[in-house]
């Protein structure tokens, strides 16, 4: 198999006569000045593999996940441990300075194999997917108070639903709440790009937008465990603590979640988090079809790549004439778009004055009818004066509102204890708060 090459950097002169002697399968087809020509050569389908001899601490995430999406392997020449250690966090072969060229070129062929998914080391877990379509052409904090140490095989659970504020960020903070109640190490990520809100909904004055320092330093291969349990802000209730990864401060900042970058944070957040809880936006659209840059960034990239790599998809819809329709075409669309996602169907603000009385029957009878395959998970009985305690406080239901029934209804998702006692109906009239039908 013969491999075209770029190169860039100071040692191309040796690296690349090095590499022609050896009249292998590595063949090098241009040598470029500076990294944008590289890109621009690599874009343009005259190379597989990318070798950076100099200024690869000019590489970070995003250039190296546009390099793969258009099917361009890299390696780097370096022999600073840190850096090495840098490259390696955004998934980038690298080799000592003066490597032999016989030793490159297997380093160039092991990295293609990688790439196309024929190696056997699970090296690029970064690759582009879904939310990037191209892939188809230290002031610490106090870190030990209260916290619970993390399993490191965090489980990523994403709230989702479409427009129309269905009550995704109520119920994500509040999973995020009980989860840490129960003991567990839970960080709370707000990755909505539209109207990000989860540090209002805490009461929290936040202006530095967590999740964008953090894929900030994702960008740069530099983020690490401590540098996000640094970043995420300590979320203290009467029930638990947990840490927070806060939005985008204004909407017209998406354009620093990339997909690459956000992927770096959330495999990150699996190492300090047992539960990691996203907040997702609501837009799905393939916004690829508006432009021929396919590389791009994407306004929906962090939406789509939070429900790519979930392992639970809440999918909260509400329980209205309005509501139910929109959750049922976006179903539709959450199909197309992510696949591989499962999502569990949660009515939230359930009342008998929208839908009649018996509000629970009436809705599971005609989602059987007119909805998807999907069944309801749960019901989410609405309670506005629990939820208005709570905005107030900016505080969580199991502190504003801990008799409520919709903090009860939104422990039963997430907490096993409490499933063991699940009710037949969130309307049954025993218990506190709730509408009788």
């Amino acid at each position: 198999m013969s491999i075209p090459v770029v190169t860039v950097g100071d040692a191309e002169e040796d690296l690349v006569g090095g590499l022609e002697r050896l009249h292998g399968p590595v063949s090098v087809v241009r040598r470029c000045s500076e990294l944008t020509e590289l890109l621009a050569a690599c874009q343009g389908g005259l190379a597989r593999a990318a070798v950076v001899a100099g200024g690869s601490e000019e590489l970070a995430a995003s250039l190296v996940d546009r390099l793969r999406a258009v099917g361009v392997a890299i390696v780097a020449l370096a022999d600073d441990p840190l850096e090495v250690t840098r490259l390696r966090g955004m998934g980038v072969l690298s080799a000592a300075p003066d490597v032999d060229p016989a030793v490159l070129a297997a380093k160039i062929s092991e990295a293609v194999a990688l790439l196309s998914g024929t190696g056997s080391v699970t090296q690029f877990r970064q690759d582009s997917g879904i939310s990037d379509p191209g892939a188809s052409n230290r002031i610490r904090m106090d870190e030990g108070a209260d916290v619970p140490p993390a399993s490191g095989t965090g489980q990523i659970i994403a709230v989702w639903g479409p427009a129309g504020s269905p009550g995704r960020t109520l119920v994500a903070i509040n999973i995020a709440g009980e989860l840490a109640a129960e003991g567990k190490s839970v960080l709370l990520v707000d990755a909505d790009s539209y109207g990000a809100s989860v540090a209002a909904m805490l009461g929290l004055l936040d202006e530095t937008a967590g999740l964008a320092q953090a894929c900030r330093l994702a960008d740069q291969g530099i983020l690490d465990s401590d540098a996000l349990l640094r970043i995420a802000t300590r979320v203290v209730t009467k029930g638990g603590t947990f840490r927070v990864l806060t939005g985008i401060t204004r909407a017209d900042r998406w354009t620093e979640l990339r997909a690459a970058a956000l992927s770096i944070v959330l495999e990150k957040s699996r190492e300090i988090a047992d539960v990691i809880v996203i907040d997702a936006g609501f837009c799905l659209e393939a916004d690829e079809e508006l432009s021929f840059d396919t590389v791009a960034p994407r306004r929906n990239a962090a939406t789509l790549r939070s429900l790519e790599l979930a392992d639970t998809v809440f999918a909260i819809g509400a329980a209205d004439p309005v509501g139910v329709p929109r959750l049922v075409r976006a179903l539709s669309d959450l199909e197309h778009a992510v696949p591989n996602a499962s999502p569990k169907v949660v009515l939230n603000k359930v009342r008998a004055s929208v839908v009649g009385r018996s509000p629970e029957r009436q809705l599971r009878e005609a989602w059987d009818r007119y909805g998807p395959s999907l069944r309801i998970e749960a019901f989410l009985p609405a309670d506005a004066g629990a939820g208005d305690a709570a905005l107030l406080s900016g505080a969580l239901l199991l502190e504003a509102a801990p008799e409520s029934a919709l903090r009860h209804s939104i422990a039963e998702l997430v907490c096993a204890r409490v499933q063991g006692k699940r009710r037949s109906s969130v309307f049954s009239s025993t218990a506190r708060g709730r509408v009788k039908d």
